[in-house]
């Protein structure tokens, strides 16, 4: 059994500390990417303060094929596919870089899967240079998320890209 007691008052640097270990802890060993994500998603919620959705999107397909499809996730209903390029997902998928919007309606082409959502971080996870996935963070509230929940995010997705 595992028993994560999560303090959301902590100072970020030491909350991300926090979540890399739980999610080592979790995912170390195990070689099922569907459960090694679900556990991620699940800390994700758990962990992280304002959030109204936290999850993966799966990397799929070659060429036109390519797209992101939806996976373990924490929160409400979410779209199923989206298109390489397209919204906050795709654009860090097709770029490999992390996507920081303090203000989702002001992204060119956002995709609103949640009314309710307002600011956003979408981190690639890569293997051998590929991005095989992205980590997804939706907040209710703008500006939720900063550069040490990308930096925090970041380290998570390098922890993962061998065990998803």
């Amino acid at each position: 059994m595992f028993d994560f007691r999560t303090a959301q008052d902590l100072p970020k640097p030491e909350l991300y500390r926090e979540l890399l270990s739980a999610a080592d802890a979790l995912t170390a060993g195990e070689t099922d990417s569907v459960a090694n994500m679900a556990n991620v998603a699940a800390l994700l919620w758990e962990f992280l303060p304002d959030v109204n959705w936290t999850g993966f999107y799966r990397a799929t397909g070659t060429g036109e094929e390519a797209e992101l499809v939806l996976g373990p996730f924490a929160g409400r209903p979410a779209c199923i596919r989206i298109a390489m390029g397209k919204g906050v997902c795709g654009t860090a998928a097709t770029t490999g870089e992390t996507q920081l919007v303090p203000d989702v309606h002001a992204f060119p082409g956002h995709i609103a899967c949640d009314g309710a959502t307002q600011s956003e971080l979408v981190v690639p996870v890569k293997r051998d240079g590929n991005v095989i996935a992205v980590i997804d963070c939706d907040s209710p509230s703008p500006a939720r998320f900063d550069t040490q929940d990308a930096e925090g995010i970041e380290a998570l997705a390098t922890l993962l890209a061998e065990r998803i």
